[in-house]
């Protein structure tokens, strides 16, 4: 998909988008409060994998997706939402010992079994990191490839949680997504929603592409402009059937 296609039509969907009425305020964070909120529903987290590691193994997910990343030899990678830690082994393997790791979570019992199961598997370039769910914490100016596989739906506060991410790459960088083509509430992300908020943050949508074998496709995002103020972020709004 040429970049300015598909600009034009984020741009059209932005164009299009309202402006969120105010919602309670009371159980946000304070690092998320200047933010507006997702006007599209957040999917729960009900578990830290979507498919077995063997399953994932047999259709060469991991594999194909790192291909399609441009993830290679030396890179340090960011793996958001590593739950088990699928992808995060095999970034390992493929960044190799001059390449660097770092696998973040929200959950410490997450956080605390990869770290156990980094130790079994003697993975000397990779670190973990506790994240919060409207901050990934990452260090500023230091990833080649950010990658959000099948969590992006679940991201509870997208705009605060993006504008926190987006320094965090370097300036060649790029942000990987993996999700379903389906509504938030169903565990997907529309790839037409997904554009709008990366696009309200400043990344411009490089390309999609079908990725069955993964549950869904592959989005490619670059930064290509710097962070909106938070007061001036316009929430997008995506309705399917299912959403109202």
């Amino acid at each position: 998909m040429p970049w300015r296609v598909a600009l034009a039509g984020v741009l059209a969907l932005l164009a299009a988008c309202d402006r969120l009425s105010p919602g309670n305020e009371a159980e946000r964070a304070p690092a998320a409060s200047p933010f507006p909120l997702a006007d599209r529903p957040v999917a729960p987290i009900v578990s830290t994998r979507w498919s077995s590691e063997e399953a994932r193994d047999r259709v060469n997910e991991a594999e194909d997706i790192m291909d399609r990343a441009g993830i290679l030899p030396g890179m340090t990678v960011a793996d958001i939402g590593a739950g088990e830690g699928y992808y995060t082994v095999r970034l390992a393997t493929r960044v190799g010992k001059s390449g660097r790791v770092l696998a973040e979570d929200i959950m410490p019992e997450v956080i605390e079994a990869l770290s156990r199961r980094i130790t079994r598997e003697k993975l000397d370039n990779v670190s973990v990191k506790l994240g919060a769910p409207e901050d990934p914490r990452l260090p500023v100016n230091s990833f080649d490839r950010i990658l959000m596989v099948h969590m992006y739906h679940e991201i509870a506060e997208p705009y605060a949680f993006l504008w926190h991410l987006s320094p965090a790459l370097k300036k060649d960088g790029e942000l990987i997504v993996v999700d379903a083509n389906r509504p938030t509430e169903q565990h997907g992300t529309p790839p037409r929603l997904l554009a709008c908020e990366l696009a309200a943050m400043g990344f411009r949508l490089e390309e999609v592409i079908p990725k069955p074998t993964a549950g869904g496709y592959l989005a490619r995002f670059r930064r290509i402009a710097a962070r909106p103020d938070p007061a001036s972020i316009v929430p997008c709004t995506f309705r399917s059937e299912n959403q109202g």
